[in-house]
């Protein structure tokens, strides 16, 4: 019975699709079957100094491969540095342990200057076989907001727009300096890790999909999840995966960070 009901579902879609196609076939570019006019822009990267010998003419070769990982659960207390809490911890390792199941050659590590990014590195890398010359700190993979949001944050406009300000360059700064095609002279596939935070992974995902940066806030990131990024020799940009936290115990996984708030001391 469930195959019968299946197999005229699969009819009737299909006879849907033909229908709408042919429907179609003359639009304007929004139907399904329609004619769409390519917009990647190939040569996206041409502030960076390798990319830039791509589009003299000399052909990239390889792949790069960019691995983005969040941060594990923090405590947010007010009168003490933020610090990852025992689920944050546990999730670090889980992070670790399915990293060193891809078997990768890191070719560099890149850790936020911030103390949750710090304490997840330092358990994350216990796992893996990583020369520490290979691992490099970057304040321009801070947390921040990276673009104004639609939909908007909760902070007020005001607020929304000093942050932005504030935070913006710096983000945009670090995707230039780690998203671009491989120089000519790389004759293998290379793999970057990043550790770092959920605003900056998703606005960088969207600046090198060429999708709207103001659409960040529509995405969420587990804690210690990882995003897989690589960047094709012609420019392409494939996205393998994002925010996959799979790996870890349904009950280990979270999305909010604890805030600690001081009790008043009132009568």
């Amino acid at each position: 019975m469930h195959t019968l009901r299946f197999r005229s579902l699969v009819t009737s879609t299909t006879a849907w699709l033909i229908s709408h196609h042919r429907s179609t076939c003359e639009g304007d570019g929004t139907g399904i079957g329609d004619t769409i006019q390519p917009s990647w822009v190939t040569d996206w990267d041409q502030d960076h100094p390798h990319a830039a010998q791509v589009s003299q003419g000399q052909k990239s070769k390889s792949s790069r491969h960019i691995i983005l990982v969040r941060h594990g659960q923090y405590e947010k207390a007010p009168t003490s540095p933020d610090h990852l809490t025992d689920l944050g911890r546990e999730q670090a390792k889980w992070t670790g342990k399915r990293l060193r199941e891809f078997n990768i050659n890191w070719d560099q590590v890149v850790v936020s200057t911030m103390t949750r990014a710090q304490q997840t590195s330092a358990i994350i890398l216990k796992e893996l076989d990583v020369d520490p010359c290979k691992v490099v700190n970057s304040d321009e993979l801070r947390e921040g907001a990276p673009y104004f949001a639609d939909p908007p944050t909760k902070r007020s406009p005001p607020k929304q727009e000093e942050a932005v300000r504030r935070d913006g360059p710096r983000i945009e700064a670090a995707f230039k300096h780690y998203f671009y095609r491989a120089p000519p002279g790389q004759e293998r596939d290379t793999y970057l890790l990043i550790i770092c935070h959920a605003n900056v992974i998703r606005y960088v995902i969207l600046r090198a999909l060429q999708l709207p940066p103001q659409a960040w806030t529509r995405l969420s990131l587990n804690h210690g999840s990882i995003t897989w990024l690589t960047v094709r020799p012609s420019g392409y940009v494939s996205l393998r995966c994002m925010g996959d936290s799979g790996f870890m115990p349904v009950k280990e996984t979270s999305t909010s960070n604890l805030v600690s708030v001081k009790s008043c001391p009132c009568g």
